[in-house]
């Protein structure tokens, strides 16, 4: 039972030397191990079109990463700056209406050398078209493991469009460093469209225009949904059994033209990334609930192991029930947010396999790929770590097609 997975069982060792600290020059140079049917072969990630079946749908996440570090200089001499790392709105408001709010803005966010914010407000100031802007942010509420913080802002311009102009690129934090121009481009995927992410749907760095052309060319379709991802992502599990982890949640968003592409070829999907497998495996249990009459379409970490299945609901089916719950609400896109834990115990309904780069050790995405192949995970990142494969979010890539 997923509850009493204990997270030791699910840990390797990671040399720091494997973890990739820079991106490479081409996107789609990255290596590909394919795991198929319990067989493991190398290759170059542009091979990935040739490799996938016939007629399969990729689904990606077209999330967007923000700027969401922003540095104020203290009064202090030899103070370091205070970094304020936005993570969410206060609660009530959806990402997207936050970013478009202009002159204030509330979010939950970490802030590192909280110590030295000891007056009512911190000052940013920055050019932008001829015009001087002055961002505050207000003495900082302390919540459990957050802070709830208050951003003030002159000039008729949105609180996404500060961010762009006084923030910098959340990198994650192994990567040890101050994020360079060359971050700004490539810690974000060439399709991301919908702002909100403070990390990067990983798995979809290594497609370039040229692979996404190879894809049209093989007859393999492409939909997208939208999951932003919060810095929960690289929250290490340090409970002993997973009953007592709490997961974190994301927000999502599917069109109803997504919904309906994906109806046309609902066997033979791919996610690309595991926050788009989260967002499909959310999907079966949203249909789910509708199916039962439950309209809280929220899912939460225990959801999918409390919830009876009857034995003829399957997936389509619980496609077409959000569909027909939009299309008898009116509503063109469904938002809602997800706490789902995928890990051992748990069957995927959604897709045939997934495109995903190698995880960190005691993590919950280590949980996902494990509920995903097995046991043999150990014998794919074994694999991996002997042939010289890159680590985490800059490294390497992988096709998981499980038995």
């Amino acid at each position: 039972m997923s509850r009493d997975i204990k997270i030791q069982d699910y840990t390797y060792h990671l040399p720091e030397d494997k973890i990739a600290k820079t991106p490479l020059s081409e996107r789609s140079d990255s290596k590909l191990l394919v795991y198929k049917q319990g067989i493991i072969t190398d290759f170059a990630f542009k091979s990935i079109p040739s490799l996938l079946p016939p007629n399969s749908t990729l689904v990606f996440n077209n999330t967007k990463v923000v700027s969401a570090r922003i540095l104020f200089d203290t009064l202090l001499k030899k103070g370091k700056p205070i970094e304020i790392f936005i993570l969410e709105p206060v609660k009530g408001i959806s990402i997207e209406t936050a970013m478009l709010q202009k002159g204030k803005s509330k979010w939950l966010c970490l802030i590192g050398n909280n110590r030295d914010f000891t007056t009512d407000y911190l000052i940013k100031t920055f050019d932008f078209e001829n015009n001087e802007y002055t961002l505050k942010a207000h003495k900082p509420i302390k919540l459990s493991d957050v802070f709830e913080v208050e951003f003030e802002w002159n000039g008729n311009i949105t609180f996404a469009e500060i961010l762009n102009l006084a923030g910098i690129i959340p990198l994650p934090p192994y990567l040890k460093r101050i994020p360079d121009e060359n971050d700004k481009t490539r810690y974000q995927t060439i399709y991301a469209k919908q702002e909100g992410s403070v990390a990067a749907p990983t798995a979809g760095l290594h497609f370039s225009k040229d692979v996404l052309n190879d894809l049209e060319k093989n007859n393999i379709s492409t939909e997208f949904v939208v999951l932003h991802v919060g810095a929960g992502t690289f929250k290490p599990v340090k409970s002993m059994s997973m009953k007592d982890h709490e997961m974190h949640s994301e927000e999502i968003i599917v069109s109803k033209s997504t919904l309906h592409g994906m109806l046309k070829n609902s066997e033979n999907l791919f996610a690309v990334g595991t926050t788009s497998l989260r967002t499909l495996e959310s999907l079966f249990w949203i249909g789910l609930k509708l199916s039962k009459g439950i309209n809280n379409l929220q899912i939460h970490q225990w959801d999918a192991y409390d919830l009876e299945i009857p034995s003829d609901f399957n997936y389509k089916i619980a496609l077409e029930a959000v569909l027909n719950y939009m299309e008898k609400n009116k509503q063109d896109y469904l938002k809602t947010k997800t706490q789902l834990l995928i890990a051992p115990g748990y069957k995927i309904r959604s897709v045939k396999g997934l495109i995903t780069n190698f995880h960190q050790p005691n993590s919950t995405l280590l949980l996902l790929i494990a509920a995903l192949v097995g046991n043999d995970w150990r014998k794919i990142y074994n694999h991996a770590l002997a042939n010289n494969y890159r680590f985490l979010s800059y490294g390497d890539s992988s096709l998981l097609i499980p038995k």
